[in-house]
């Protein structure tokens, strides 16, 4: 098993992956992601997606997104979604090592703190975050969804 940045070589399984997550992604295809992928993610360092990587599949994964900022003296924090391991792989610690790297990426960018959104019904997800350090009861998110999938 490896773990490492993703990249466009790796689109096909990660969109696959990404249809065990929500079945908001049905009918997305590599093709389409590979046009997002090379306008707005490749080449900007402000994106990293990482993933678990077996038999060149991608079994786990989660998407980083720094966001500079004006407070904190200037510190940057990270956004973290998307997060999602193969319904064949969980329970092996993947998830745990993908945010860890998450993590790791946000500290060498400097940021100070790391945000994620769980669905509010996905309670075994949340303990895995809290179990991971975060802390699910300091803040509160609001969502206005301005599209409907």
């Amino acid at each position: 098993m490896e773990i490492r940045e993703l990249n466009e070589g790796d689109l096909e399984s990660l969109v696959k992956l990404y249809e065990q997550l929500d079945g908001s992604n049905e009918g997305f295809t590599a093709e389409a992601a590979r046009l997002v992928w090379k306008s707005e993610i490749e080449g900007n360092k402000n994106i990293k997606y990482f993933g678990a990587i077996e038999d060149g599949k991608v079994v786990s994964t989660c998407f980083c997104l720094i966001i500079p900022n004006l407070t904190r003296l200037g510190s940057s924090a990270c956004f973290v979604e998307n997060v999602v391991t193969d319904k064949d792989h969980r329970g092996q610690g993947l998830g745990k090592k993908i945010m860890e790297r998450a993590i790791a990426f946000a500290r060498e960018r400097g940021c100070y703190k790391v945000i994620l959104e769980s669905a509010s019904f996905r309670k075994e997800a949340h303990q895995f975050y809290k179990n991971l350090g975060f802390d699910g009861d300091s803040k509160k998110a609001f969502i206005m969804k301005l599209k409907k999938y």
